[in-house]
């Protein structure tokens, strides 16, 4: 399966933000993409006072254009994530994830499960959960025969949801992002070849790149990594795509010579 990734440096303008990822489509699909995987936040990335407006539904006018891409270019679309209102809690959102097949129907939603609340060292400080609301639910959807498995950015931090995943089915985990520069630089690429190589899946991890409001910066890098944990491809510092393809007969290899979701020994520890 030809994948692509694309890497943005999304705003805080929500119509500008789709305009510039309908254009990645595109060009995608024009570069042979089967699958097309997009980052956290894509619609709207700045200040968490700009929620209320930048909020979208699901489904909604937004989702519904990368359903109309989906069906346009027969070509899985991953929606990343977007600020999702929740209608039963006014100045409250979700974190939300959406799977869309060829055919355009959203097959699976997933709200992001754990809250980027840090004091970094650097002085920067982010607390997702004054206006998100984390979601319960663990997710994986089969779409044409392949078993995806849904997480968001700070996720990746967490490798008992990833195992789970895993011990589910997913083949291919996807992570859409907007690590921080401080700690991306050290500990994106580590993570994402560690999450690959315990679960023997591939990992799709698109990003964000670059400044964004008011004075903050994503680290990019965006990255698709195989089973063995190799870097199959990786963007640089600007908004792009990057491609890959995908061998799932690659995943039945590797868990076959290293067996180790069927060696673990869930009765020893307490996970």
């Amino acid at each position: 399966m030809r994948t692509a990734v694309i890497q943005l440096n999304s705003r805080n303008n929500p119509a500008e933000n789709l305009a510039t990822v309908e254009h990645f489509l595109d060009r995608a699909a024009a570069m042979g993409a089967q699958f097309a995987s997009l980052p956290e936040f894509w619609t709207y990335l700045g200040p968490y006072a700009g929620f209320d407006e930048a909020a979208q539904t699901i489904p909604g006018p937004t989702i519904e254009r990368l359903q109309e891409k989906a069906r346009k270019h027969k070509m899985i679309v991953h929606g990343g994530s977007i600020v999702e209102r929740v209608s039963t809690m006014p100045g409250k959102f979700h974190n939300t994830s959406v799977l869309i097949d060829r055919a355009g129907e959203i097959i699976a939603q997933y709200r992001k499960i754990h809250l980027f609340d840090v004091d970094l060292a650097n002085g920067e400080k982010h607390y997702e959960s004054e206006r998100i609301v984390p979601g319960n639910e663990i997710v994986t959807a089969e779409v044409d025969g392949v078993t995806f498995g849904l997480t968001v950015c700070y996720d990746l931090r967490f490798p008992e949801l990833y195992r789970s995943l895993a011990l589910r089915g997913a083949q291919i985990v996807l992570v859409p992002s907007g690590f921080t520069l401080h700690t991306g630089r050290d500990h994106w690429e580590v993570l994402l070849r560690a999450r690959a190589i315990e679960n023997l899946c591939y990992v799709i991890a698109p990003a964000q790149v670059g400044k964004y409001p008011p004075d903050r910066q994503c680290f990019g890098r965006s990255m698709i990594i195989d089973p063995w944990g190799l870097v199959l491809a990786q963007a640089q510092d600007m908004p792009t795509v990057i491609m890959a393809e995908i061998d799932l007969e690659h995943i039945a290899s590797a868990r076959a010579q290293i067996p180790c979701l069927s060696n673990r020994r869930p009765e020893v520890y307490d996970l």
